[in-house]
């Protein structure tokens, strides 16, 4: 049924069930699995006194490599096709859009994600990724959320 699987990852506890659930998924269905890395770019902090904003965007950028080594080998050991993309935000391009448009440009059929399932003024001021995606994306989404497994996954 789906082909092409898009898995957005962040490196959460979260973000680590959806990728799982993707990867049995796509093992089931003989799909390709691409999980998706967003580096994120938080203009808000560049203004900063003394705050050199490239020390945080290599730490995400050494996390997205870290993950990239963990996922390529347990997509290897699984027998599960694909390779892990990364994006990186800025104030034109946020991770909504980024997960979007990488879900496009790569084929997929599906998208998978992980929701942190927050509600009230916590998602109003946190906003969901999660959520953007689902109202905007043309693609199926799943979404796996945050207690979906009594496994305790490590970040």
């Amino acid at each position: 049924m789906y082909k092409r699987i898009l898995v957005a990852v962040d490196g959460s506890a979260t973000s680590r069930r959806a990728f799982e659930a993707a990867l049995e998924l796509a093992k089931a269905m003989g799909s390709t699995l691409q999980p998706f890395y967003v580096v994120e770019n938080t203009p808000m902090y560049f203004d900063a006194p003394g705050y050199d904003p490239s020390i945080l965007r290599n730490q995400m950028i050494a996390q997205g490599n870290e993950l990239a080594e963990e996922m390529n080998k347990l997509m290897s050991e699984r027998g599960v096709s694909g390779e892990m993309l990364t994006g990186e935000a800025s104030s034109l391009d946020d991770v909504p859009t980024l997960v979007l448009d990488a879900a496009k440009t790569s084929g997929a059929d599906l998208i998978v994600m992980g929701t942190h399932g927050r509600r009230g003024f916590q998602r109003l001021i946190l906003g969901s990724v999660a959520e953007r995606c689902v109202r905007q994306s043309t693609l199926p989404v799943l979404l796996i959320p945050s207690a979906a497994s009594a496994v305790d996954i490590p970040e």
